[in-house]
């Protein structure tokens, strides 16, 4: 089982590129217009497994940053399905907050394909991709039973 819940001041001290972790998550955590989230497993919360950063808009979620612990990259990672679950996690927060499901992202050319055919999403031009209502109910019920 696993648990997403917003990161702390000491998650962010561990999520430093000299810990393996590509992105510069300290930056994501000092903008005020985005909330930060870390997958962990239930019985070890201490070890992130993933972390998203998200800026909640109007109409949808707006994910910015989303990256697995090093561990979880590659042909040999320890736990299959940390994006997905973290991706799962913010269509169902835009549901709670009545945007109906609806995740957008800008996608590195190269993972169009990938996402399209993992998530669903919908490719709208340049790099911009979206999860819709059906495709995000899916993720939902695929990663949370309850």
């Amino acid at each position: 089982m696993t648990e997403v819940s917003l990161v702390s001041a000491a998650d962010i001290k561990i999520a430093s590129k000299k810990n393996g972790w590509l992105f510069d998550w300290k930056s994501e955590f000092n903008s005020s217009d985005r909330e930060i989230y870390k997958l962990t497993i239930l019985n070890n919360l201490q070890i992130i497994q993933g972390l998203m950063s998200i800026t909640l808009k109007p109409d949808h979620v707006f994910l910015n940053l989303i990256e697995s612990a090093k561990f979880n990259r590659g042909a040999y990672k320890v736990y299959e399905g940390v994006p997905g679950n973290l991706v799962a996690f913010a269509c169902r927060l835009s549901f709670q907050r009545g945007s109906e499901g609806y995740l957008a992202f800008h996608s590195k050319s190269k993972l169009i394909e990938h996402y399209q055919n993992t998530l669903d999403a919908v490719h709208y031009g340049n790099q911009l991709m979206v999860i819709e209502r059906h495709a995000a109910q899916n993720l939902v019920n695929r990663y949370f039973k309850s």
